[in-house]
């Protein structure tokens, strides 16, 4: 049976959640369009929507994980997701409302009416979105906020209240706090916008108020505005490509800093001041050692440079509006360079590096060690210029970056990404080899991932340590046989380990055997190849000079 806490389940928690992140994804161009405040980048919709939509990846991966979750580690699961996954001012102050009202809940006395500590969690909410921002602005999301937790208290006095009143009353009041942005702040007035911030607010609310009554959510009647950003003269006049010093307006800042922050308490209060004096539309949300952390400026390295003072940033995100508008009111909606297809492939060693770029692949140098971050990967996605890209991460412990980078870029470019889950290097090589820039997209890369798919792939290497294996003990200079990423063979000469990770991949049949040699391994890969020729004369061999280090051997077969 599901835990029940105030008339909330976790069944319920997941279908708000659904329904929250269906609504902003039908609504994110239509939110993105009202975006004039505070700089018209054109983005809010779309950043609400992944901020919600992480952290409903996230809860159905741990629900699918442990049937059993509770509801408290489901809600703070969703907060903590949240967090981590928000985009810009609204996504940020969104993911501290969804926080502050699960902490509320879970702090909240069992004994009051389920009514009243709902509405005291919303307002909790409200409080906390408003004590995040630097410089609280009216006619904003926290306007909209205010509305909607101030009528949830409301309606919760009332005898008999019950939870769903109180959803219904919030919903109510936001979608008039929202009509009324206008008013409040001159610059929606002037574009015939209401506030985005406040619009994507309303959905949420409206979802949940679906969630509690099952009734959809009342239509939107209110004119919602021009749907026009209007562009500052400096973008007109930069189309071509903004420089550093340009801004969106006069006397705003540039460029937009996001990142992750590890840091006590304490170290906050310093950090917001540091970056008050530096920008504006600073938000700072979150608490038990990890912040989210928002703000515009000129200076990009100070704003960072006050992240590692306080604390370890990480996941650090810069977007600079003038480039980002530009791209969104270009004729195609990306920017007119982005044309053609590339592959983006990690290499580990300079003989592999040769290899893919004679392909055509935009290479990050990679492997054991020093594999590539998330920023390295963005970087080679953005620079290479193209409208549709193919990742090859060539390593299972890099396909996570690769994933968040191919997701960034496709949220900031429009640019179409996707990551290949190869991992091994002759895995890449592999899929690579097939890559055809003259079909569609989506066959290229169904044909490129099968075919990495059908390589058996293994390596040779030497134990640097004990330890033991799924194959067995093993000693310091002994030779070790990996097939598909684990242990599987261990011994003392290279020559035997490694021809019997070859007959052991070769057991399945094969047509085509691959030899990548590593540091020290050219004459092991020559011996290797005539034992393939000798042992197996129908089967095809390649041989490749790899130069990687720590694996004298790469094979693969297929």
């Amino acid at each position: 049976m599901e835990p029940v806490t105030h008339g909330i389940t976790l069944d319920g928690v997941a279908r708000f959640v659904d329904i929250a992140t269906d609504a902003l994804s039908s609504a994110r161009e239509e939110i993105d369009a009202l975006n004039v405040y505070p700089v018209p980048d054109g983005d809010t919709g779309t950043n609400m929507f992944l901020t919600v939509s992480a952290a409903r990846d996230e809860l159905r991966a741990a629900r699918a994980a442990d049937p059993d979750l509770t509801l408290d580690e489901g809600m703070a699961l969703l907060a903590r997701a949240a967090l981590m996954g928000a985009r810009g001012n609204s996504g940020v102050i969104l993911s501290q409302m969804l926080r502050a009202y699960v902490t509320h809940l879970a702090g909240a006395d069992g004994q009051d009416p389920r009514a009243r500590t709902i509405a005291v969690a919303m307002s909790s909410a409200t409080d906390a979105s408003y004590a995040a921002v630097g410089t609280p602005v009216e006619g904003t999301i926290l306007t909209v906020a205010r509305a909607a937790s101030d009528a949830a208290l409301a309606a919760s006095q009332h005898d008999g209240a019950r939870a769903r009143d109180v959803f219904s009353a919030a919903a109510a009041a936001a979608r008039t706090a929202l009509a009324r942005t206008p008013d409040q702040l001159p610059v929606l007035a002037q574009a015939g916008v209401v506030d985005a911030g406040g619009r994507g607010l309303t959905i949420v609310l409206d979802a949940v108020e679906t969630t509690a009554t099952g009734r959809r959510p009342t239509p939107w009647t209110a004119p919602i505005g021009t749907h026009h950003i209007p562009v500052s003269p400096l973008v007109s006049a930069h189309a071509g490509g903004a420089g550093e010093g340009d801004h969106l307006t006069e006397d705003g800042p540039g460029y937009e800093v996001m990142f992750l922050l590890d840091a006590a308490d304490e170290a906050i209060a310093p950090l917001r001041a540091t970056l008050t004096a530096l920008g504006d539309s600073l938000v700072v949300v979150g608490g038990d050692g990890l912040w989210n952390v928002h703000v515009h400026v000129d200076d990009v390295g100070a704003a960072i440079e006050a992240g590692i003072t306080a604390g370890r940033p990480h996941r650090i995100r810069v977007t600079h509006f003038a480039e980002q508008v530009a791209t969104r009111h270009s004729p195609s909606g990306r920017a007119s360079t982005r044309t053609g297809r590339r592959v983006v492939a990690v290499a580990a060693g300079p003989g592999l590096v040769e290899l893919f770029e004679s392909a055509g692949a935009v290479v990050v140098t990679g492997g054991p060690g020093q594999r590539p971050s998330t920023g390295q990967l963005l970087e080679a996605i953005t620079a290479c210029g193209a409208a549709e890209v193919v990742v090859l991460p060539n390593d299972g412990d890099s396909v996570r970056a690769a994933e968040i980078a191919a997701r960034t870029a496709e949220a900031e470019l429009e640019v179409h990404v996707e990551v290949i889950p190869t991992a091994a290097q002759v895995q890449g090589l592999a899929a690579i080899s097939v890559h055809e820039p003259g079909r569609a997209f989506d066959a290229d890369v169904r044909e490129m991932t099968a075919t990495a798919r059908h390589a058996r792939h293994g390596a040779v290497t030497i134990a640097a340590r004990q330890a033991i294996t799924m194959a067995g003990p093993c000693e310091p200079g002994d030779a070790l046989g990996v097939i598909a990423g684990d242990f599987a063979v261990v011994g003392s000469d290279l020559e035997t380990v490694a021809t019997e990770v070859l007959e052991r991949l070769l057991a399945g049949g094969g047509e085509l055997v691959t030899i990548v040699s590593g540091e020290g391994g050219v004459e092991l890969a020559e011996v290797v190849a005539a034992h393939v020729e000798d042992r197996h004369p129908t089967v095809d061999v390649a041989v490749h000079d790899g130069g990687q280090p720590r694996y004298p051997l790469l094979v693969s077969v297929e």
